[in-house]
């Protein structure tokens, strides 16, 4: 997969797992539309090519993300709140926004975040959506939103109550508090707390490469039949769950599994169909 140089990022791909760095240390890895578009076209692209069969987002320096660069309001971003047309703008600002996040809850392969430092405001909007969450003892979850008189607005609210309890993510929410990694890990918004930085990205990568060995197409399917459930009726989730399998199911890739684990090697597998646009065909 040929990739761009990012002004936001570094990305690499190693044996089908794919490592995103947020590499802006010195501005706390803050969000402004350079961040924003970066990251879309990122997913974008791992969506797209099937390489990669796992992604690890990790961060640099103290802070994971500080969040929004507020000086982005107001300068490339104008909240126009003095006619029903502005605000009718918001309403699809937002949206767009919203959708970047969720491009990371609906990528065909699983995402795990690595966080360090702050995790504040709109990273805990990115956060929420991935899969499965590695934290530093020293990180702290933080909805910043309410501190500078605004409302979270592109996922926290929607998806930290599928997480935690909801009465901690209101007493988050409505005064600003931090949450201690320690706290966050009893309520289960982390899977699992390192001591370093290193210990944590080396554990996500790990696990990144341990689902890498699995065949991905139900890899794929696992994720789509978790992500359904969370929102949908037993009864519902459970015909879902019929209709997948019975798309998906694979005798091969059964037998390969089992021969690989008593052979005590890793499975071979076929990578995901590479996506291509209906526009971009003919």
């Amino acid at each position: 997969m040929n990739t761009p140089p990012f002004t936001c990022f570094s990305l690499s791909i190693d044996s089908h797992v794919a490592h995103l760095v947020l590499n802006r240390p010195e501005a706390m890895n803050t969000m402004h539309p350079t961040f924003w578009r970066e990251l879309d076209e990122v997913l974008a692209q791992l969506n797209k090519s099937g390489e990669a069969r796992a992604l690890v987002i990790s961060s640099t320096g103290k802070h994971f993300s500080a969040g929004m660069a507020l000086e982005t309001f107001g300068g490339a971003i104008t909240m126009d709140d003095q006619s029903p047309e502005g605000r009718a703008a918001i309403f699809d600002l937002l949206t767009d926004m919203q959708a970047t996040f969720s491009r990371i809850e609906s990528l065909r392969i699983p995402v795990i975040m690595a966080i360090q430092g702050g995790c504040i405001g709109g990273a805990v909007d990115m956060v929420t959506a991935a899969c499965v969450r590695y934290a530093t003892a020293d990180a702290f979850f933080c909805i910043q939103e309410i501190n500078i008189g605004m409302v979270a607005d592109v996922g926290t609210l929607q998806r930290l109550p599928k997480l935690i309890p909801l009465g901690v993510v209101k007493e988050l929410a409505y005064t600003g508090r931090r949450l201690s990694a320690a706290k966050a890990l009893g309520h289960g918004l982390v899977n699992e707390v390192f001591d370093t930085h290193e210990a944590m990205v080396a554990a996500a990568l790990q696990c990144a490469q341990e689902i890498a060995t699995k065949p991905p197409v139900a890899i794929w399917g696992t994720k789509q039949a978790v992500n359904y459930a969370r929102d949908h009726s037993v009864e519902d989730s459970l015909r879902q769950m019929g209709w997948l399998q019975g798309a998906i199911w694979s005798n091969q890739h059964v037998r390969e599994s089992v021969t690989a684990m008593k052979q005590k090697r890793a499975g071979d597998f076929p990578a995901l169909t590479p996506l291509i646009r209906f526009s971009e065909q003919g």
